[in-house]
């Protein structure tokens, strides 16, 4: 029985293990409708990286327990996140409607969220959920201005992605 258990682990592992682009690869580039401030408008990914880095996080639902707290930390560190030429942008399945509202509440109206419904910037990124693929997996991408991943964190614990993010940042900015 340990044997199939140990297979069946063996299997399962690489394919979690390789859900993230790899450091080096070019970010796939969307534009797709996002909310800050309540405000709806069409986020694009090549004009966030033209003033600089973008920390692309995807989160799993709005208003779930931890996508609010992942989502709290990035609006209190948002300055930071500016200190260092960054921007940060969330991304979910989520409807635009229901993002709008989240812009405001979690977000705390200092950062944008989009909505991905057709799933399409979730799948470019592989971050869509390999449990329940309805959503987002909870992934934090550093992407350098001229498009490549510098850095990615995943983890369902929503308490690391800023603190992680914000440290490849800095490490990236040293080289």
């Amino acid at each position: 029985m340990k044997w199939l258990v140990a297979l069946v682990l063996i299997a399962i592992i690489p394919s979690v293990a390789d859900a993230a682009l790899d450091i080096g690869d070019r970010a796939p580039d969307f534009a797709i409708p996002a909310a800050l401030d309540g405000k709806v408008y069409k986020f694009s990914l090549a004009d966030a990286l033209k003033k600089g880095p973008v920390v692309l996080y995807f989160f799993p639902a709005a208003f779930s327990e931890g996508c609010s707290v992942e989502a709290h930390e990035f609006a209190e560190a948002n300055a930071e996140f500016a200190a260092l030429g960054a921007s940060v942008v969330g991304v979910s399945g989520d409807d635009i409607d229901t993002l709008t509202k989240f812009s405001v509440k979690a977000c705390q109206s200092k950062f944008p969220v989009a909505a991905d419904q057709a799933q399409s910037v979730m799948k470019s990124f592989d971050a869509v959920m390999p449990t329940r693929p309805e959503y987002a997996n909870r992934i934090s991408y550093v992407i350098a201005p001229d498009g490549s991943i510098v850095y990615h964190y995943m983890s369902l614990n929503p308490t690391k992605h800023v603190e992680k993010t914000l440290g490849a940042l800095r490490t990236w900015m040293k080289k």
